[in-house]
């Protein structure tokens, strides 16, 4: 049985990645848009700074978004005096820390998909008369839905395993930014909770196990409907 202790971490974790995927989802589609669809004058470098998480130590990202976004941080601090948001150690916090790490996973999925849309169907429906509004929303978007599903799903996984960013960022605060990592990392560190990291890990490759093949089964699913239609 699980103690208190390891279910607040659990339901923290899923809440923290859910809402991360949720709002980062948006930002994805229309970053992946832009790199697949756009030419413009800085694009490499947009999509170096998008994919730079992959390849920078989380740890890094942490101490930067605590330099940008904390209490005194460059917008953090306008954050707090003009609206009393804050972000560093809070569980907004882990949100914006897990949804930049996770960022690059989702967008790379959504682009490769939208690359692979063929683009005369969109050029037939605008010489049909149909706006590029219409195109992307009846077009575009419904044959790159198993690539979003992907990413989705993907950026929902590598969110819940973020680690280095979260623990330099938000601390390891239980009930507010204890994820299941950081609570693996506090059991690792106290002498006969052996048992518990145990738990807390067998649960996370459950998680990340099961996140993966619902990504293989909702992109099958998306791509048999739209063959179908």
């Amino acid at each position: 049985m699980l103690t208190d202790y390891e279910v607040d971490a659990l339901l923290l974790s899923l809440k923290i990645a859910s809402v991360a995927v949720v709002v980062s989802l948006p930002f994805g589609v229309l970053c992946a848009w832009l790199l697949a669809r756009c030419q413009f004058m800085g694009k490499s470098l947009l999509d170096g700074i998008v994919h730079l998480p992959l390849v920078l130590p989380p740890v890094v990202i942490g101490y930067l978004l605590l330099v940008v976004m904390g209490r005194q941080g460059v917008i953090g601090k306008a954050l707090y005096e003009w609206f009393g948001l804050t972000f560093s150690f809070s569980w907004r916090g882990a949100v914006l820390a897990v949804a930049v790490v996770s960022f690059p996973l989702m967008v790379r999925s959504i682009r490769l998909a939208l690359e692979s849309v063929d683009y005369k169907l969109e050029q037939a429906a605008r010489t049909l008369g149909a706006s590029p509004i219409k195109v992307f929303f009846t077009i575009t978007l419904p044959l790159t839905l198993p690539g979003i599903l992907t990413g989705a799903i993907l950026a929902f996984a590598r969110a819940l395993g973020e680690f280095g960013a979260t623990i330099t960022f938000v601390s390891n605060i239980p009930g507010e930014t204890q994820t299941i990592p950081l609570a693996m990392y506090s059991f690792i560190e106290t002498p006969g909770a052996e048992d518990q990291a145990a738990r807390l890990c067998v649960i996370a490759i459950v998680i990340a196990l099961a996140s993966i093949l619902a990504s293989e089964w909702f992109s099958r699913a998306a791509r048999q409907r739209l063959e179908v239609k």
